[in-house]
């Protein structure tokens, strides 16, 4: 029985066992933070959109990961392109119900992220789905310019699905990192709230919470519920100006 983090001094664990990851942070009785935010990170503008945009990597990550969205698009407007993020919203909602229509109807997981050109053509979005589409059904059904899209299968010699997923992931997180750099400051369209990434409900990865009153314990306990031992690990100690409470997290094959 997991213990109320009300009267819980030690380490506490999010464990997502289909993505294959977790993370982790020590709380001291009574000052326990679910939401994993970051102490003072509020009055600090800079610092919360940064604990934001992590916060965003990261369930872009595990989602891709527990999906295996291995194949890697991107939807460009014709002519003047689009301008506005919410527009950009509205269609890529209808481009992906029109595509799950097309492909039988079954729910189909996917993840999209917004970036503006460097060229003033306004917005195109990157996508990613985990499994094969053909690139005609694609143009099909996206109305309103080009489509391209790519199995990221450049991986060493056993690599399998979920490897390829991350990698995929590791290309939206950059662009959702992007999203938050974008608030409208500089005369350019703004990009905010839900218009920063979207993926289909439905497919979150379930979550396991963990405790223990060392992080070691911790690490032994997450590794022996996933029958291995991480192949990636971060400790916040290794970072010299890290602040707020010491966290960790870890990567599984």
């Amino acid at each position: 029985m997991v213990p109320s983090l009300e009267c819980f001094s030690g380490w506490q664990l999010a464990l997502y066992p289909t993505a294959f990851e977790a993370g982790g942070s020590f709380v001291s009785r009574g000052r326990a933070s679910p939401g994993g935010g970051v102490r003072g990170a509020a009055a600090d503008p800079v610092r919360s959109r940064a604990e934001a945009a992590r916060r965003a990597r990261g369930k872009v990550r595990r989602y891709c990961a527990a999906n295996r969205l291995n194949r890697l698009g991107t939807l460009t407007y014709r002519g003047e392109g689009c301008h506005d993020a919410r527009q950009v919203r509205t269609d890529l909602g209808l481009f992906f119900l029109d595509l799950r229509a097309a492909l039988g109807g079954k729910p189909l997981p996917y993840v999209w992220v917004p970036e503006l050109h460097k060229t003033g053509h306004g917005f195109h979005a990157h996508f990613a789905v985990g499994r094969y589409v053909k690139q005609s059904l694609l143009q099909d059904v996206w109305a309103h310019g080009w489509v391209s899209i790519k199995l990221l299968g450049d991986l060493p010699v056993g690599s399998t699905a979920r490897d390829e997923a991350r990698r995929a992931a590791g290309y939206l997180s950059k662009y959702v990192a992007k999203t938050f750099q974008h608030d409208g400051a500089d005369g350019g369209p703004a990009i905010d709230g839900r218009h920063r990434y979207d993926l289909a409900q439905g497919f979150q990865p379930s979550v396991e919470r963990l405790t223990a009153t060392s992080f070691e314990h911790l690490r032994a306990e997450a590794s022996a519920r996933l029958g291995s031992t991480p192949v990636r690990e971060w400790y916040s100690w290794q970072i010299d100006d890290w602040q707020g409470p010491a966290a960790l997290w870890f990567q599984w094959a």
